[in-house]
């Protein structure tokens, strides 16, 4: 079940941001192997200007397009991140965002690091 946070630039129709949130749970689904209805999102717009990329020395052209994706989930192999990085490219290329444009940042925790409620950790107590 990951957690998905994603940061874009201000001014993308709902229409846009529907096709960024499917790709993205495609991906999820298809190289994370998670549950296909366990879709948890967060999209936050930003102001122009206040998502700050600058070069890292990789000589990469940022545009308005950018999209910042962060991971937060159980354990995945290195082939599995690999995998889901070139097929997260591919996918958002076809809508419109450059390679270039494409940020992603993956975090691992354990079962013990989940709550969806009622103060519990439902990974332990059996409930997931």
């Amino acid at each position: 079940m990951p957690l998905v946070r994603v940061d874009i630039t201000q001014g993308r129709t709902e229409a846009e941001i529907t096709a960024l949130s499917d790709a993205i749970q495609d991906v999820m689904v298809e190289f994370f192997a998670a549950p296909p209805l366990d879709k948890y999102q967060i999209f936050h717009e930003h102001r122009p200007g206040l998502i700050r990329a600058l070069d890292t020395g990789l000589g990469y052209p940022r545009t308005d397009k950018l999209v910042v994706i962060q991971i937060t989930q159980q354990g995945r192999s290195t082939a599995q991140k690999q995998a889901m990085y070139a097929a997260m490219s591919e996918r958002l290329a076809a809508l419109g965002i450059p390679a270039t444009d494409l940020i992603i940042s993956v975090s691992e925790n354990t079962k013990a690091d989940w709550s969806f409620g009622l103060g519990r950790a439902q990974f332990l107590t059996g409930e997931l």
